[in-house]
């Protein structure tokens, strides 16, 4: 693999999502947005990639990964009208079969298919597969950070009223309540889960809680560097154990940099 196979997708994958534009800037505004936020996913792998010394074949990898990471996102919005996967359909399995039925990986290395596939179809799991070799592991883990990066950005951006796009959103009632269940998760220092959500502030403690499916040192720098957590607790009820759960997300993420400081 080489450097014109990772731009030969590219003009591939923007001729593909031309074909979901519209003469309405409504309908194009949720299209708009998810090829913007896969030109930063990308981004964000390469930067993460390189910093984790990556060697030039793996750093096209984890380019096609995440420049096809969200493929399916066009088609389930053409469908739907909506990018919430409960409502839809699992847009990792969408996006597979549409590479599929276009025959885009074709001219890959069969091997370097397989966990490219897996990859982009474990990027929105719950949880990692079990029983997997280190190195697509490693490939699934990497998509994941650089995915949830940038989404943090669109959120806090619809939070703020930047970019909104309904599209996005749960249907969650935005009161002032949050859930038990979602603060446990955090003092556990897992990420809480969908199934337990009841409010919008319980998706924004939600996101919170992905810093504990953060795999990698330059993601948890960026994070800090970006200031994410406190960006979504200004988001939140002034509660203390909203304080306190920020804390703890904060703390974490903390106790990663200063481990790696020391590991150095």
């Amino acid at each position: 693999m080489n450097s014109n196979l990772v731009s030969s997708l590219k003009v591939w994958f923007a001729g593909y999502v031309s074909r979901f534009y519209t003469n309405d800037p409504e309908y194009n505004r949720p299209i708009n947005l998810k090829e913007d936020h896969t030109k930063r996913v990308c981004s964000n792998i390469l930067m993460i990639g390189k910093e984790l010394g990556l060697s030039p074949e793996d750093m096209i990898t984890a380019e096609i990964i995440a420049l096809f990471h969200d493929v399916g996102r066009f088609r389930q919005y053409e469908l739907y009208r909506t990018f919430v996967d409960a409502i839809s359909e699992n847009h990792a399995k969408l996006g597979l079969r549409q590479i599929g039925i276009h025959k885009v990986f074709l001219g890959l290395p069969k091997n370097r298919k397989i966990l490219i596939s897996k990859a982009i179809a474990y990027h929105n799991s719950a949880y990692l597969p079990e029983g997997e070799d280190e190195k697509t592991l490693f490939f699934m883990k990497l998509i994941r950070d650089a995915d949830k990066l940038d989404i943090w950005k669109v959120f806090l951006d619809y939070y703020m009223e930047k970019r909104p796009s309904d599209a996005i959103v749960l249907g969650l009632p935005d009161d002032p309540f949050f859930s038990e269940k979602i603060l446990e998760s955090i003092q556990r220092h897992e990420f809480a889960k969908m199934k337990d959500l009841r409010t919008l502030n319980d998706f924004k403690l939600l996101q919170i809680s992905w810093v504990f499916d953060i795999n990698f040192i330059p993601s948890f720098r960026l994070i800090k560097k970006n200031n994410y957590l406190s960006m979504l607790e200004e988001t939140l009820p002034v509660k203390k154990e909203i304080f306190c759960a920020v804390k703890i997300a904060r703390d974490y993420v903390d106790s990663k940099l200063t481990a790696s400081i020391k590991s150095e």
